[in-house]
């Protein structure tokens, strides 16, 4: 392992520390309703890669930027995912029970206040937005971003298509599927990746190549997702396995097979490591989360 690679991992377990406290500061913060804020917790709290947030504070320091500078959009992001995942956890939606290897909130508590839970996260997440140490103008770019990442052009509008697809494995294409992804998971990893960018003030060409770079990431980070759900255990993913073939879901080896999953996947790590060459050694944390991203195994 070169010593690149070894200070990347420390600075991104330094970084993971950073924005656990910060999330425990958050939601203590968030009061009101006790049950509620319980609720709320239980979603953020209880474990987490947070891949997104360290995202956003690895872009800013690929920029030359303090990544401390960008703590609080990194924090609505991951505000932002933790709604999105009570949510998908509803009977509505996906009807899971397990999520982290706990509980999901609606088993933990209800359906109703999962539902509200889910809504109070949204909220939050622009909240703490909105008190970035970043000029207004950034600030509102921000807020632009990420609302239209979390809406009908982005997360909301990809599990719309999701939940119009489930059940049509044969009459999906493969385009109409990167599609489906790119909206459902993709939205919000760009948007972690180019809030960062925000916050480091990148060069238009810079933000451009960061883009393109998190795309490849949130197509890679979904195949991974799919092959994961056939080859790992529930105990391994912290989430039920299985379910994408149980529900009908429309997944890229139902569809292309797991050979070609797994060869699409590889060749989206090239093309991502290419991508990160121009930032030099400061990339080298961003390069490491992409490998993460690539070989998780949960």
């Amino acid at each position: 392992m070169s010593n690149e690679l070894i200070a990347a991992r420390a600075q991104l377990d330094a970084w993971h520390a950073a924005i656990q406290d910060a999330l425990d500061a958050v939601m203590l913060q968030a009061t009101g309703n006790e049950r509620l804020q319980a609720a709320m917790q239980h979603a953020i709290l209880n474990g987490g890669k947070r891949m997104r947030p360290q995202l956003t504070l690895a872009t800013a320091y690929a920029l030359g930027q303090d990544p401390m500078r960008a703590m609080q959009p990194a924090l609505s992001v991951e505000l932002v995912h933790g709604y999105s995942l009570v949510h998908d956890d509803l009977p509505a939606m996906d009807d899971d029970a397990l999520r982290r290897g706990q509980p999901t909130v609606h088993i933990a508590f209800d359906e109703a206040t999962a539902i509200l839970a889910g809504d109070a996260l949204q909220t939050l997440a622009f909240e703490v937005l909105s008190a970035s140490p970043h000029d207004a103008e950034t600030r509102i770019a921000m807020v632009a971003l990420l609302a239209r990442a979390s809406g009908i052009a982005g997360m909301c509008g990809g599990q719309m298509l999701d939940l119009e697809a489930t059940g049509h494995v044969r009459s999906q294409s493969l385009t109409a599927l990167e599609t489906l992804h790119a909206l459902k998971t993709g939205a919000l990893i760009r948007a972690a990746v180019l809030m960062g960018a925000l916050s480091a003030q990148a060069s238009t060409e810079d933000t451009a190549q960061l883009a393109v770079f998190a795309e490849r990431l949130g197509l890679a980070f979904q195949i991974r997702d799919d092959i994961l759900d056939i080859e790992a255990d529930s105990g391994t993913l912290g989430k039920t396995a299985g379910k994408d073939v149980e529900q009908g879901k429309t997944t890229f080896p139902a569809l292309i097979g797991m050979e070609a999953s797994k060869a699409r996947l590889g060749q989206l790590q090239e093309e991502m490591h290419a991508l990160l060459r121009a930032f030099g050694d400061a990339a080298e944390p961003l390069r490491c989360l992409l490998t993460r991203v690539v070989e998780r195994t949960h």
